[in-house]
């Protein structure tokens, strides 16, 4: 019997253009500054100042403010993540100019502006949001899509993980976290699993706790028109709860509290000051703290509305979809100084 010869392959039918791969992330090992040029039209980082990135990062953004108030300017940075603290220093020295870093959280900025010998900065920058870098390390427990220990801590020499929250916090502790910091609607399902299953076995990897959040917070697809895309619904509770956790293991918000209480005793009169959020309870703060600024006469002015990424940045940087920048101005004179005369 002769040997069956074997089909002629098939052709891959093209994809249509309008059902082309958009990228779902930044490539691994990259990081992208999120509105940067937003932020340099709103700092407007002149030769001579001083600035603050209270948020180093990969150095995206302070690079770029650095650049621009040298040579015989000042840029501070700090960040609370010590394993970006040595990796962004040479960057910036090619750049040239001035600079001073610390690892402390930007809550403490009164205290790093005092070792500087600063008493008030020209502008200051926060990027509320974490780097492409810290989400593509898997021991970071960060990130749902890929597996790894449940850490989420910014400085991992201090202070409780994840795991050990969700193994020691009560249940309604729990779905107060889920629900208060993530707007997780089934905040209460999604704590009564995690209770369930620790008396069982800890939780302590981020597979495992995405496992649990899918069982306990089944998703109903809208695929109506304009409904988002189906597995953008399917990954919400894990998205949200993942988000919830990360806020409460590092106490952002408390964080940021403090941070906009400071800012109008370290912001020099006209100093400005730009805040990207990625949380609508982030944002919520920001947006309060700076109206009420205006309100009391401390800022001249503030942006009416955020400022989104525009839809190449989306497009190009999928991390930056949810990014909202606000601006405020520090007024030119205390509301309560007497007229000049």
């Amino acid at each position: 019997m002769l040997d069956e010869q074997p089909e002629p392959p098939k052709k891959k039918k093209k994809r249509p253009f309008w059902r082309k791969r958009v990228r779902r992330s930044t490539a691994e090992g990259a990081h992208v500054p999120v509105l940067l040029a937003e932020v340099l039209a709103a700092l407007d980082p002149r030769p001579g100042q001083t600035v603050v990135d209270c948020t180093l990062g990969f150095a995206g953004h302070s690079l770029e403010l650095l650049r621009r108030v040298a040579p015989d300017g000042l840029l501070i940075a700090t960040d609370l993540d010590m394993g970006n603290i040595e990796p962004a220093r040479p960057k910036l020295e090619e750049a040239g100019g001035l600079f001073g870093l610390h690892h402390t959280n930007f809550a403490g900025l009164p205290t790093v502006l005092a070792i500087e010998g600063v008493a008030a900065v020209d502008g200051v920058l926060a990027d509320l949001g974490m780097s492409s870098m810290q989400v593509d390390d898997r021991d970071r427990g960060f990130s749902f899509m890929r597996d790894g220990p449940l850490d989420m801590r910014m400085d991992r020499t201090r202070g409780r993980t994840a795991a050990q929250l969700l193994a020691t916090l009560s249940r309604d502790e729990l779905a107060a976290c889920f629900s208060e910091l993530g707007d997780e609607p089934q905040a209460g399902a999604i704590a009564d699993a995690v209770v369930r299953e620790r008396q069982a076995a800890p939780v302590e990897r981020t597979k495992q706790l995405r496992a649990l959040i899918e069982a306990a917070a089944p998703v109903r697809v809208d695929r109506a028109p304009g409904a988002p895309p189906e597995r953008k619904q399917l990954l919400a509770p894990v998205t949200r709860v993942f988000q919830a956790l990360r806020i409460l293991t590092n106490r952002e918000l408390a964080s940021l509290q403090q941070l906009l209480r400071v800012l109008p005793t370290i912001l020099k009169p006209g100093g400005v000051a730009a805040i990207i959020s990625f949380h609508s309870g982030e944002d919520r703060l920001v947006k309060a703290a700076f109206r009420d600024g205006l309100r009391a006469g401390v800022y001249s002015s503030v942006s009416p509305d955020a400022i989104r990424p525009t839809f190449e940045e989306r497009r190009a940087n999928p991390r930056a979809r949810s990014a909202k920048l606000r601006v405020a101005r520090r007024a030119e004179a205390p509301p309560d100084a007497e007229p000049a005369g």
